[in-house]
């Protein structure tokens, strides 16, 4: 089964169908939440309501988009709607692990650039996630976002500038 057939069955009421779409992008849209909330548990809490939001939503889905865009619009607004609540997280930076383990980069450059990446906003933090791990071009990242292709190429400069400024930082005090 494809998206565009899963999509239909759930429109026609085929409960189970929505199955397919969520068994699919369930990982993908954890390390999404993941990176803008940095908190494995309300990332897991933001995917299950974003999934339930767009299963109500799926009667209105225009079927010549892709789904995933779509969807991934509905879980940052959850996800941003739990930053906004969220008052104190309680974060141990010792429990985050942003990254996928890569065995090029060394652990204690690996760890500086977690950190790094924890004191970035959440903003800045998706957009760093969605370029450079998830390694969409600057045309799908403003298709996700759903602003134009000029600002994300200046909300990535200034990430990647305070990304930097943060890391410089790190070096001075080590």
């Amino acid at each position: 089964m494809d998206d565009p057939v899963a999509i239909k069955r759930c429109q026609a009421g085929e409960r189970d169908a929505f199955r397919f779409l969520v068994e699919r992008y369930q990982a993908e849209a954890v390390g999404h939440a993941f990176a803008i909330l940095t908190n494995r548990e309300d990332a897991l809490d933001a995917v299950q309501e974003a999934f339930l939001d767009a299963y109500h939503a799926l009667g209105r889905f225009d079927t010549s988009r892709q789904f995933y865009p779509w969807f991934y619009t509905i879980l940052r607004n959850r996800c941003f709607k739990l930053v906004r609540r969220r008052k104190n997280t309680g974060l141990s930076l010792d429990d985050v692990s942003i990254l996928a383990p890569v065995s090029e980069i060394p652990a204690e450059d690996r760890l500086a650039l977690e950190r790094a990446l924890l004191e970035l906003s959440s903003a800045e933090r998706e957009i760093v996630t969605l370029k450079h791990l998830d390694g969409l071009s600057y045309e799908e990242i403003a298709e996700r976002l759903e602003i134009p292709k000029g600002t994300v190429m200046s909300r990535l400069f200034n990430a990647r500038k305070h990304l930097r400024e943060k890391l410089a930082l790190r070096k001075v005090h080590r």
